[in-house]
């Protein structure tokens, strides 16, 4: 069960996974914006959750996958939930910030490479989360200069 959740349902055994995943991601999210719960709130519980559990099973799975395997895909949907919290529902925000996310998160710009470096499922999630962190910024800066 933990390899099926950090690999997103296996989805982290396809090449491309990473991306695949953060794709995958952005129908919930849109799902989610749509739905009667939403508010910035769930979306920021449903993150926390992710990101957790991401831990959880990234310590899990580290022994049999090795450090940070490529497989673990689970880290790419928190970053890419990251990336979105607190930015007003539309689906060019979604598929820039979807950029924003994977750009930052395969350059790993400012410090987001050391993040890999802490032990086990949280260096496994926080340089995702933290390559999310940038793409929300940047995000933030695209919202309030550029309304679609």
């Amino acid at each position: 069960m933990n390899k099926l959740i950090a690999s997103i349902f296996g989805i982290g055994y396809v090449k491309g996974g990473g991306t695949l995943a953060a794709i995958v991601t952005c129908p919930f999210i849109w799902l989610l914006w749509r739905s009667d719960m939403h508010s910035p709130l769930y979306l920021l519980g449903v993150t926390i959750i992710i990101t957790l559990l991401g831990i959880y099973v990234g310590d899990k799975v580290e022994p049999a996958w090795g450090k940070d395997s490529y497989r673990v895909v689970i880290d790419e949907v928190a970053g890419m939930l990251v990336t979105m919290l607190f930015i007003p529902p539309n689906l060019y925000y979604l598929l820039i910030g979807l950029v924003l996310f994977r750009f930052f998160d395969i350059v790993k710009p400012l410090g987001i490479r050391k993040m890999e470096a802490l032990p086990g499922g949280t260096g496994v999630m926080m340089d995702d989360v933290l390559a999310g962190v940038y793409g929300n910024i940047v995000l933030q800066v695209v919202v309030h200069f550029v309304k679609f």
